[in-house]
């Protein structure tokens, strides 16, 4: 049984390493220019070139979109960019305009081309045509079942890959070409820009009848008439293998490094029980949905995988996210000793737990904790440790009895030890 890759997102170097720690077999990143996450932090040239050589390192490899849909203004900078992203030598470009695609086979032939579900890659005869072009991988369209993939599986060449998005945020018009934050901002989606107005509210006005707004479908979810669940797949690992999908892909180059560190573990478990063995999948199946319901979504959806989606089963009834867990940061350095202290009395010398010496570590703070709060340690390899802050350091090692300050650094004692790498995160408290 051949062993699917295990694509993630990332915004940033830092979320790039979380998802190379956290079980990623390949990472998607974009650029400063050209891709469709224009408001993710996204990377620069010398940022990408970290990003490769780390993910090499670890036998990962990166992705790179340039993924717009070019206008003729567009054709000479992406030109200038394609040459720089030809010394960056990522492993593949994700592309959906075949402008873009036809320079990037005359710029950079060496690395590997993949068709965008941009391109709205729907049937067997278009992935042929890509195929045909020079394309290794083409991207299915959000639209299509897992019947439908199985047929594209048996009508094309054995050595081209189908990439499928299994997680995340499902775009309202599926594939992703949509004009609604053009019509409405003048921010155009196919170029990057999109400002979501799927997710906003949305009521009639009659003309004769100004400022009555009258719901557009009322019931119990309310009116957010283009709002979607969220995809999630984690139940359906054997389905994915049987339809031949080469790549898993996770939507979220927007999102946390907690989101993708959470994601990306409990798919790569997952994956990994089931080609171990089906038995231990259906075991394990409590755990990978209590894990994947501890990053923000907005209700889960199998989308079109099992046939066109009912409305229920699709839309979800508000535009604000599930939120069950909270990132408070990445552990960044074990230390047996604080810094020197500034106010008299403390010495910064490491502390006992139950005879026990457990170093400090330092973070950069995400969202507030105080000292006494029983908080989770979440580590690569699948175990989920609780602890309690016993105690909060600023750099200086003067001690305080909250982290409240976004992004300080800080220095926290554990009552359980904590490694570089791992992930501390709590439960959500949601009004």
């Amino acid at each position: 049984m051949k062993k699917p890759e295990l694509l993630v997102p990332a915004g940033s170097l830092e979320v790039l390493k979380e998802a190379v720690y956290y079980g990623a077999d390949a990472v998607y990143i974009g650029g400063e220019v050209f891709g469709l996450r224009a408001k993710a932090k996204n990377f620069t040239i010398e940022e990408m070139k970290e990003a490769v050589a780390f993910a090499h390192e670890h036998n990962v490899k990166v992705h790179v979109t340039v993924n717009i849909l070019a206008h003729n203004y567009d054709l000479k900078e992406v030109r200038v960019y394609l040459e720089e992203l030809k010394q960056v030598r990522p492993d593949a470009l994700i592309i959906a305009d075949p402008g873009i695609f036809t320079l990037a086979k005359e710029i950079c032939p060496e690395i590997d081309r993949h068709i965008s579900t941009q391109a709205n890659n729907t049937n067997y005869l278009t992935y042929r045509f890509w195929y045909e072009q020079g394309a290794k991988r083409v991207v299915s369209a959000r639209e299509l079942s897992l019947d439908e993939i199985k047929d594209i599986r048996a009508n094309i060449p054995e050595d081209m890959e189908i990439e499928s998005f299994i997680h995340g945020a499902m775009c309202i018009s599926y594939s992703g070409r949509c004009l609604l934050s053009n019509y409405f901002t003048g921010r155009d989606a196919n170029q990057g820009e999109c400002t979501h107005p799927c997710r906003w509210k949305y009521a009639v006005v009659e003309e004769q009848r100004p400022g009555q707004y009258l719901p557009v479908y009322e019931n119990e979810r309310g009116t957010y008439i283009f709002n979607s669940k969220d995809l999630c797949m984690i139940e359906h690992i054997p389905e994915l293998i049987e339809a031949g999908i080469d790549s898993y892909k996770i939507e979220g180059r927007m999102k946390t490094a907690l989101y993708v560190a959470t994601v990306a573990r409990t798919y790569r478990r997952a994956i990994d029980d089931y080609l171990e063995s089906p038995e231990k999948y259906v075991a394990n199946m409590d755990w990978y949905r209590s894990e994947i319901r501890k990053c923000t979504y907005r209700g889960f959806t199998t989308g079109f995988y099992f046939g066109k989606p009912t409305d229920e089963a699709q839309v979800y009834g508000t535009n604000t996210y599930i939120n069950e867990c909270t990132y408070l940061g990445i552990v960044y350095e074990v230390a047996d000793d604080l810094p020197a202290a500034s106010e008299p009395g403390k010495t910064g010398a490491t502390e006992t737990v139950d005879s026990r010496k457990i170093p400090y570590i330092r973070i950069e703070q995400r969202n507030k904790f105080c000292k006494g709060d029983t908080i989770e340690i979440m580590k690569p390899d699948g175990r989920n440790i609780e602890t309690e802050v016993l105690g909060i350091y600023a750099e200086d090692g003067t001690e305080q009895d909250s982290a409240p300050h976004a992004k300080q650094m800080l220095y926290l004692k554990l009552s359980e030890a904590a490694a570089v790498n791992d992930i501390l995160r709590c439960p959500a408290v949601n009004d």
